[in-house]
């Protein structure tokens, strides 16, 4: 029998973490963070983590797991949240994971082997050449004409990614698309996947929201903080959304308002992105905030939907 497992994804603000922690409650879960931000210390306010109290409520785990200034992959991400995800399994407990970063979630529900991934730099040159050369529709073409599974996921504009699986045929002979399915067939749980979505305009407002209250709540100083601790611009985390832009103005290369009007709209940016992600899987089942109401009806479908699909 395959142990459960459910995820409760979709774009930021849309109210993921009083959704979980609802259902986590209800269900005897704990939740496993993924979310690429929150794996490092001293990082609360810029990255929505959970509080104190909301972290009393339910045990949670993969958050503030490394110093800001180490490098943290995505494989160490996966082999670190699956040791989690069978603890819990093992001590009769629910794992849900919860979280916007749509890689790490793929790492545990396509069961990625990252071991096995292929590289050949001369390939990946020669490819970029023919996407300077000739331009991004010729290299997408060549990508249908190999992986149309993958191309179908892709946007022509995502050269980077595109690239990618054409270097993944090239080395591997076979499609990304093939391996992804077959990944996703020998996934050892019983999965179910949720995502949340809204109306644009109102996640936009709620996105606004947000920002405004992590600069009342100290992300200035947080910041501040970080650099003091030796922290500087180049480094993963704090390329973070947040932390680059209250690090350009404390450099004076913006005003703090010019860096809050870029946060806001690389977040909705991000978010779009975020939802075009997520749904290519057709796996996850949506459930719209707008139509269902507040958490506490929006957690008791996903409830009645878990108790008959995991026999939870």
């Amino acid at each position: 029998m395959k142990k459960p497992l459910l995820v409760i994804t979709g774009p930021t603000a849309a109210g993921k973490t009083d959704v979980s922690l609802i259902v986590a409650e209800k269900l005897r879960g704990e939740i496993v963070s993924a979310d690429s931000m929150q794996v490092y210390r001293y990082m609360n306010i810029g990255t929505a983590k959970p509080t104190t109290a909301e972290m009393k409520r339910v045990r949670h785990h993969m958050i503030d797991i490394v110093d800001p200034w180490q490098e943290f992959s995505v494989a160490e991400y996966q082999r670190l949240a699956k040791e989690r995800i069978e603890d819990i399994q093992n001590r009769g407990r629910l794992p849900v994971v919860v979280g916007g970063t749509g890689l790490y979630i793929n790492s545990l529900v396509y069961n990625l082997d990252f071991a096995d991934t292929v590289s050949d730099q001369k390939f990946r040159n020669y490819l970029t050449r023919i996407s300077e050369e000739r331009g991004k529709e010729y290299l997408y073409e060549m990508l249908k004409r190999v992986d149309p599974g993958t191309a179908q996921r892709l946007h022509i504009n995502d050269v980077r990614r595109v690239i990618r699986a054409l270097e993944v045929y090239h080395c591997s002979g076979r499609p990304m698309s093939a391996r992804r399915n077959i990944a996703a067939s020998n996934l050892p749980y019983n999965l179910i996947m949720f995502g949340l979505r809204m109306d644009r305009e109102r996640l936009y407002e709620r996105i606004e929201g947000r920002v405004d209250k992590m600069i009342e709540n100290g992300l200035v100083e947080e910041v501040e903080g970080l650099l003091e601790m030796g922290c500087t611009g180049d480094m993963v985390s704090m390329q973070g959304l947040g932390y680059k832009e209250i690090i350009g103005y404390l450099e004076g290369r913006l005003t703090l308002s010019e860096a809050i009007d870029i946060l806001k709209r690389d977040t909705r940016r991000f978010a779009k992105r975020q939802f075009t992600w997520f749904k290519r899987d057709d796996r996850i089942i949506w459930k719209d905030v707008d139509i269902i109401g507040d958490r506490e009806k929006i957690a008791s479908t996903m409830i009645g939907h878990i108790k008959l699909s995991l026999e939870v």
